[in-house]
């Protein structure tokens, strides 16, 4: 192989992964969908035989009408099966050995089973598929009738040939290639081709008669029914919801508390109940927060001397501590202060026992 050859080579082979979006590909159906389509229905010429006199011919159908609908599942890996139910219809103008006129028209109307491949890996917003199904079609022939001029021993006579108004039915079969163009991933929209083949003969009752009066009546062999058609449609998958909107996170719990308040009696240092029970709280919620230190700061309040009152204040601080260090926070992190009477919570005159200006206050920092 030339080189420039393996470079072309090998370009082609990479192009899935250069289109746009190749890297996200359209999620597979899973689950339950239904889907509906409508376009033209183009048939080939039709073989067509009078048994009982030995006529034969060709009818050519006009351009129809198709239209289906089908409820299916999709499988999670690109396979579907489906249901469908369809119909089909189409005008008969002529046939080739006509040559006066004729007419009617047939349907087509039945259920197939299919299967189908989905290659969802080429880019998100389209997904090409395969598909091939198989089935049982009736198909009604209305008014079909036929006129032409026969040469017989008393001249040429006029015969009009018809097939009456029936149903007969048919095996089927068809292949399909199409693509799906998502919208939501729940929702697309279709465009196929199909191609649709009637199985065996089918054999109508005719009759024919002829301007001397004379009739007939016999079978006429229909076969060779092919279809082309060409479709568009909608689908629903209903295993395919949107992914879910982002909800945003809740907000975050408060912080624990980083400032505590002890109270003492008055002219005391000594921990009661209540403030040995707030000085736990505060060294359990200092394990939940990050700290560089723990403060223990003590005041009095303005009753007595000043002195005596910075002596106090320094004593309730470290009787807090300890009770700090009891409670499992390390004594290396605490930072003993005593204020004495200086910032009060309750400003008030010299000598006044407030009880608020009592105590110690702890800071977590």
């Amino acid at each position: 192989m030339k080189f420039r050859h393996a470079i072309l080579a090998a370009t082609i082979l990479s192009l899935p992964a250069l289109l746009p979006g190749a890297a996200n590909a359209a999620e597979p159906i899973k689950g339950l969908y239904v889907s509906g389509a409508m376009g033209g229905n183009f048939m080939q010429s039709e073989s067509v035989a009078v048994n009982n006199l030995g006529i034969s011919g060709n009818i050519n159908p006009n351009s129809g009408f198709v239209g289906l609908v089908a409820v299916g599942w999709g499988f999670g890996n690109g396979l579907r099966a489906e249901l469908e139910g369809n119909y089909r219809y189409n005008s008969l103008p002529g046939f080739s050995t006509d040559t006066a006129g004729s007419g009617g028209f047939e349907q087509k109307f039945g259920g197939m089973v299919n299967a189908y491949y989905d290659f969802n890996n080429v880019a998100p917003w389209i997904v090409p598929y395969l598909g091939a199904g198989v089935g049982y079609v009736g198909v009604n022939l209305s008014n079909v009738h036929a006129y032409s001029v026969v040469s017989t021993d008393l001249g040429d006579v006029l015969a009009n040939g018809s097939v009456s108004n029936s149903t007969k039915g048919s095996f089927a079969g068809q292949a399909i290639v199409g693509a799906a163009f998502p919208i939501t991933p729940a929702f697309a929209i279709t465009a196929e081709y199909r191609f649709f083949a009637l199985a065996g003969d089918r054999n109508y009752t005719s009759t024919v008669t002829d301007s001397l009066g004379d009739s007939a009546t016999g079978s006429t062999k229909w076969t060779n029914n092919f279809n082309h058609s060409l479709l568009l449609g909608v689908r629903y998958a209903f295993g395919m919801t949107p992914p879910p909107v982002p909800v945003a996170a809740p907000a975050p719990a408060p912080a624990p508390a980083r400032s505590y308040l002890v109270f003492f009696d008055w002219d005391k240092y000594n921990l009661t109940d209540r403030a040995k029970q707030i000085i736990a709280d505060a060294a359990a919620n200092s394990k939940k927060v990050t700290y560089t230190k723990i403060e223990s700061n003590g005041y009095t309040d303005t009753s007595g001397s000043a002195a005596y009152n910075k002596g106090l204040s320094v004593r309730r601080a470290q009787a807090v501590a300890a009770q700090l260090v009891a409670d499992g926070v390390p004594k290396k992190d605490i930072v003993i202060t005593g204020f004495g009477e200086t910032n009060p919570l309750v400003p008030t005159g010299d000598n006044v026992r407030e009880p608020q200006n009592r105590r110690v206050e702890i800071v977590i920092k």
